[in-house]
């Protein structure tokens, strides 16, 4: 006769349900292998495994479950489980997990058929769905709700590679996120958290904005988006566009810092990492004046930017400095990683442009920010649906898990 037994109920949610069964399971000196509770729109779905004693008297045990917990409200299965299942459950423990995050405005049933068939064509097993994000009011705008489910994948596949471009396809067609990550400690414990300035902590190109000031801003747009994407190499390219400032005056970048917006998020990412001890940098490619306000408002540890040269009270058409390019982007990561005792898979590193991607490469959570598509199919992790602070579902934090920022 078995002594492994599987235990589920399923009500709707009360109270004392989990302690009146635990309370049965433990007079009986039941010891508990598994368990998993989940609690839906007040519907109660809770299973446990159980060994039983070679002297339990299991028709005893059996009876007074059913006569305590077994009611028409209740639905109560006790069934039991050969040797052999648990002894392969044991084994798959230690086969590789790995996370996919879906996000997006909302999410519908055809994004979670998607993503489950995909996940069975490469051999995989959903262990566990969990919903990150609160749930949605029904008459909110739809162009600032956030939804964000969590996948536990179990399993071993032939070609992660295979499997992330198809998740990228399938986020693609249905104009959501889907990011795929290795359930390790270090997704856990993340410690830095690095941004490019332009286009990702703010909704502009601050040398487009100077550009339109100046009377060029056609000129250097044009330049800025064939570097964005890769098409001219970006020391190139910004040598371009700085020298098309030329004679514009100082007081324009007051001006200019003043009508900078904020990219959706970005307040209450950075206000959710401060207030968990992470530390934050802002590895640029713009100009350091406005990095250094935008570290002042946010409270960001690090700033590294260009230095625009000023003499007599406008702009010479150059920098100072070395120009903060994408390898050295990469160069400044690993030595504030490196000074802050940080190794590099407890980093993330967030940007937008082709010249982010050295530094997306090293961090172990590379993220391309609403990025042009040559960086989004380079980067291994996405987000161009949802805000800043989707982030922190990437991490694994829930809305409740997040600091209320006023």
């Amino acid at each position: 006769m078995s002594q492994l037994f599987l235990i589920n109920v399923s009500c709707h949610d009360q109270p004392g349900m989990t302690a009146d069964l635990t309370k049965i399971l433990a007079q009986h000196h039941a010891r508990i292998l598994d368990i998993g509770q989940a609690v839906i729109h007040e519907s109660l779905s809770l299973g446990v495994l159980v060994y039983l004693d070679q002297d339990c008297d299991q028709k005893a045990l059996h009876k007074t479950i059913s006569d305590h917990l077994s009611t028409p409200e209740v639905k109560l299965f006790v069934e039991p489980v050969d040797k052999s299942e648990y002894l392969r459950w044991i084994e798959d423990q230690d086969k590789p997990r790995h996370i996919v995050t879906l996000l997006g405005r909302e999410i519908r049933a055809s994004h979670i058929h998607k993503i489950s068939q995909i996940v069975v064509q490469y051999g995989l097993n959903i262990g566990k769905i969990n919903r990150l994000s609160g749930r949605v009011d029904l008459d909110a705008d739809p162009n600032f709700t956030k939804a964000c489910v969590e996948f536990t994948l179990k399993g071993e596949t032939s070609s992660l590679n295979d499997l992330r471009a198809a998740l990228l396809a399938a986020a693609n067609e249905l104009n959501v996120d889907i990011a795929f990550q290795e359930e390790n400690i270090f997704r856990r414990y993340r410690r830095l958290v690095v941004f490019d300035m332009d286009s990702t902590l703010i909704e502009a190109e601050v040398i487009d904005e100077l550009a339109k000031e100046a009377g060029v801003g056609d000129q250097v747009s044009t330049i800025t988006e064939k570097a964005m994407r890769g098409e001219i190499n970006f020391k190139e390219s910004f040598k371009q566009r700085v020298a098309l400032l030329k004679g514009l005056e100082e007081s324009v970048l007051e001006k200019v810092a003043g009508r900078l917006t904020l990219t959706e998020g970005a307040v209450k990412l950075i206000a959710t990492l401060r207030a968990l001890g992470y530390k934050t940098a802002v590895l640029s490619g713009g100009f350091t004046y406005f990095a250094r306000k935008l570290q002042k408002k946010l409270g960001i540890d690090y700033v590294y930017a260009n230095e625009l040269e000023i003499e007599q009270g406008a702009v010479t058409g150059r920098v100072t400095g070395n120009v903060i390019d994408g390898d050295r982007k990469a160069l400044l990561l690993r030595e504030i990683a490196q000074q802050e005792n940080i190794k590099l898979e407890q980093v993330i590193a967030v940007g937008d442009g082709a010249n982010d991607l050295p530094m997306l490469s090293i961090a172990g959570l590379g993220i391309a920010f609403r990025a042009k598509p040559v960086v989004r199919e380079s980067a291994r992790h996405a987000i161009s649906n949802l805000g800043l602070d989707g982030i922190l579902y990437l991490i694994g934090f829930s809305d409740r898990d997040w600091f209320d920022v006023g």
